[in-house]
């Protein structure tokens, strides 16, 4: 018998069903051991020793691989074929030889790139030893990681009081999102103007030409800079007589794009199908793990974490004869295509990502894949197969129209498919389309010569546009151009950033929150080497030198460790009041916005001699004046200057209700911002529906607002009202009590019947409701004290009879056929007689009376004891999230 270990149960599964009789699989679920997350881990005066303890899983996986080692002639390693699969292996050889399992046990590594019966097999004949420098070049790593966590992070909580962690890789992504936010706030907008041409041929057919030229001079984007300008080259077009000088037709050839990578499949999922970064690996690890076709588990693509673009001899082959077969010999180009990567330290050991069998086409796999995996495979295959397929053949044609002056030219462009090739099957998608995008664009036949009618002329007013917000998908590409990480830390590296609170995303963009800001511009000023992308990337090259055996792993370490340490030492002794300047100087355009009367943005608004500063707070930074305490002028972070109110009182007046002539204010409040309309005791008050930004709110949607609530209309069954308005919860509607909570693209105030009365009988009961219908199964009548109506209702428990706020059960004797009004009224009074036998006090007052109690006898040493506990806690929480660093 021989064992083979792999990661994961469902692999496990999957490869037994193939190797069969003989071979007994075990899953080692990941890793087995690690650093652990506290200080001491990795000791650089002590040769950087590194101190492994193994991780808790549920079961005993190290228990089961020893106990069937006792009758095995080999053990094959078979995790991942990448540098963290080898590292697993590794740990896995490591423990089980300090238990004495292996005891002459015969241990092999294999590796295979996908799941599939022949792959499996071909690895177990073609075993080899544990590659050193592999597990080396993970050792230096990890030391690295770990070492920049519990170094670096004890600063950042020193100076920058309610910061987290930073890490070696993501403190670089933190800073490229940065540094494209100080970009586009620095951004200044520049007005241009481009003028269009509605032309007509003499055949009456119609097409769009751009001024390109205007008094013998070519144009530049901002030659027109103005309205008057403008004005001047569309009459100077208006009294040309227009006619075609040139045509330029030619047919070019687009290739397609190579199959994916990691990089480039997150990127893809991210633009087309809408995935995280992190949901796409999950995605594409379950495919490569396997899925049950047909009754029988299946890996269905290689292994999903590589660099390379390359595909196999047998890949190529079947996806030409699947070309042919699908669309045909004309869409199969002369030669196979060979491609090579431009990734900066880009690891060529095994595949790109594609599918194990290329006959196994989306479409025939419906029943077996859905959801996500359905969806990621079928943008796999697509690109595979495209990237065997002939070019695209694109017409395009440049057509220049002048007057007889040659004051002003025009150039009309077009490019039409002539032979769709790989677009047949697949487009590359883009996250920014240019403006001048001519694709699809058909322009009528023409010849040189050819007089032209004028139709219209315009002129389009633009404003340059800031440099956009990184996409997933875009930094996860700019990641790679740079070679920063490894294509198995993009998604932890996004989903640390998004954890720590550094970023958000909004509309699928990264935008940096005040912490990142305020982080990064300390890691940029004291430490700057350190999150420099090309120091990091030049570390990444250092690293690939140890696993291809060209350096040493413990000479990379020092020679990073020496001076990082040194530097760390030397920015624990600055003072906070330096590290404060330097905060105010690298965040001045965020910190201090120009003021609206243009007085000094540092001078405080309200004492007017003291100095504006950022503070650093135990909930977070704020702006402060230095005058503090005899002046306590403040604002968050991302406030405007003002005219010195202080924060609690800048309130917006909206205008006047010309029905009252009450003042509208937009206020804010210790849970958002609210309108307000009139003073005294009780003014009108109401919450903001979500996703209403108060900024953009006018007099005319305020008042609608506050005229809430609002009849929809009448139920037809019951004929109540159904009313629309907004509680303490959110927009709701209501009917005869019964509220509903309206969704988040439902308008409180345009919202009509028909949707309210599917939203209400689609609604669940309201807790305390019962499941059953809330029309009364009997009508008694009225009590005789409140004139309040006494009904039977049918609840989830059975009948009861409900009076005003008291219900009571019938008793199983009596059936509600057998309750009069007299019964009713007994029974009611019989259960608050009860209720009351308490003294009186009721719920409430037993809580309070017991709450005083427990009070009374606390020890105070307790509170003390508890708040120390929680200290440690947090401490020690601290500390394990600056270990977790950047794992690849």
């Amino acid at each position: 018998m021989d064992v083979v270990v792999v990661e994961s149960p469902t692999k496990a599964k999957t490869i037994a069903k193939y190797l069969g009789d003989g071979y007994q699989v075990l899953a080692s679920y990941g890793h087995v051991r690690d650093l652990p997350e506290s200080e001491g881990s990795v000791l650089p005066d002590e040769d950087f020793l590194m101190h492994w303890e193994p991780l808790k899983k549920r079961g005993d996986p190290i228990g089961d691989i020893a106990k069937a080692l006792k009758h095995a002639d080999h053990l094959f390693l078979a995790t991942d074929p990448d540098r963290e699969g080898e590292a697993i292996s590794w740990h896995l050889f490591s423990v089980l030889d300090e238990r004495g399992a292996i005891n002459g046990v015969d241990v092999k590594r294999v590796v295979f790139h996908e799941v599939t019966k022949r792959a499996v097999e071909d690895a177990i004949a073609h075993s080899r030893a544990l590659d050193e420098n592999l597990i080396d070049a993970y050792r230096a790593r990890r030391a690295l990681d770990y070492l920049v966590g519990y170094t670096l992070s004890p600063v950042l909580w020193r100076k920058l009081p309610g910061s987290r962690s930073a890490g070696r890789v993501q403190s670089v992504a933190l800073r490229l999102i940065c540094e494209r936010e100080s970009e586009i706030e620095a951004f200044e907008l520049q007005e241009y103007w481009t003028i269009e041409a509605l032309l007509q041929t003499p055949r009456a057919e119609e097409f769009k030409a751009r001024l390109s030229h205007l008094d013998g001079k070519k144009l530049d984007k901002f030659d027109l800079a103005n309205e008057a300008q403008a004005k001047a080259a569309v009459a100077a077009i208006e009294r040309s007589t227009l006619a075609v000088v040139d045509v330029e037709k030619k047919q070019v050839g687009r290739n397609p794009a190579p199959p994916f990578s990691t990089s480039t499949l997150q990127q893809e999922a991210s633009r087309k199908l809408g995935f995280s970064a992190d949901r796409t690996m999950k995605t594409a690890q379950r495919l490569f793990e396997g899925i049950n076709v047909g009754g029988e588990t299946v890996g269905l693509i290689t292994y999903m974490r590589t660099d390379s673009v390359q595909i196999s001899n047998d890949a190529m082959s079947a996806c030409r004869k699947v070309i042919d077969k699908r669309y045909g010999a004309n869409f199969v180009p002369e030669k196979p295509r060979f491609f090579k990567t431009r990734t900066k330290n880009a690891q060529e050991a095994h595949e790109a990502i594609r599918p194990t069998d290329l006959f196994r086409a989306p479409d025939g796999l419906s029943r077996a894949l859905g959801g996500d995996e359905g969806r990621l495979y079928d943008l796999i295959w697509r690109r595979t197969l495209a990237s065997q397929m002939a070019a695209a053949q694109m017409n395009r044609v440049g057509i220049d129209i002048k007057g007889p002056e040659g004051n002003v030219m025009l150039r009309a462009t077009g490019q039409t498919i002539a032979f769709e090739g790989f677009l047949k099957v697949y487009r590359e998608g883009r996250d920014e389309v240019p403006e001048d995008d001519d694709e699809g664009r058909i322009l009528p036949e023409m010849a040189a010569g050819e007089a032209l009618r004028r139709r219209n002329v315009e002129a389009a007013q633009h404003h340059t546009e800031p440099p956009p917000r990184f996409t997933e998908a875009s930094l996860v590409k700019r990641l790679e151009e740079l070679g920063i990480g490894r294509p198995s830390t993009y998604a932890n590296i996004i989903s640390v950033l998004q954890d720590r609170d550094y970023v958000r995303l909004e509309q699928k963009r990264f935008v940096p929150e005040d912490r990142g800001r305020i982080v990064t511009a300390f890691l940029t000023d004291f430490f700057d080497r350190y999150v420099r992308p090309d120091f990091t990337a030049d570390l990444e090259n250092k690293l690939d030198g140890v696993a291809g055996g060209e350096l040493r792993w413990k000479d990379v370490l020092r020679e990073f460790w020496d001076p990082f340490f040194e530097r760390t030492a030397d920015v624990k002794e600055r003072r906070t009041a330096e590290v404060i300047d330097a905060l105010n100087t690298a965040l001045a355009r965020k910190l201090f916005p120009p003021r609206p009367d243009g007085a000094d943005a540092r001078l405080c608004p309200l004492c007017e001699d003291g100095n504006l500063s950022l503070k650093l707070g135990r909930f977070g930074a704020f702006i402060g004046c230095s005058n503090y305490p005899r002046c306590r002028y403040t604002r968050q972070l991302g406030e405007g200057a003002d005219d010195g109110q202080s924060a609690v009182n800048r309130d917006r007046m909206i205008g006047v209700d010309p029905g009252n002539d009450e003042e509208v204010w937009l206020k804010k409040g210790r849970y958002g911002s609210y309108l307000q309309r009139g003073t005294g005791d009780e003014p009108k008050r109401s919450s903001l529906p979500p996703n209403v930004v108060p900024e953009e709110i006018d007099l005319e949607f305020a008042l609608r607002i506050l005229a809430l609530p609002r009849e929809v209309g009448q139920d037809p069954e019951s004929k109540k009202p159904v009313i629309a308005g907004i509680n303490r919860y959110g927009p709701f509607i209501e009917l005869d009590g019964k509220f509903v909570r309206l969704a988040e693209d439902d308008d409180v105030l345009a919202i009509g019947m028909n949707r309210a009365l599917h939203l209400l009988a689609e609604a669940k009961p309201a807790r305390g409701q019962g499941t059953g219908s809330t029309k009364p199964l009997k009508e008694l009548g009225e009590h005789p004290h409140d004139k309040k109506p006494v009904t039977i209702l049918a609840g989830r428990f059975g009948p009861y009879i409900k009076h005003a706020k008291t219900n009571v059960s019938l008793p199983k004797s009596l059936a509600p056929e057998d309750v009069d009004l007299e019964k009713a009224i007994e029974l009611i009074a019989a259960k608050e007689e009860r209720s009351n036998k308490g003294g009186g006090k009721g719920k409430k007052a037993a809580k309070a009376t017991k709450t005083k109690a427990s009070e009374t006898k606390a020890p105070p040493k307790r509170k003390a004891a508890a708040k120390s506990a929680g200290s440690k806690a947090k401490k020690s929480g601290s500390a394990k999230a600056a270990g977790a660093g950047d794992r690849s």
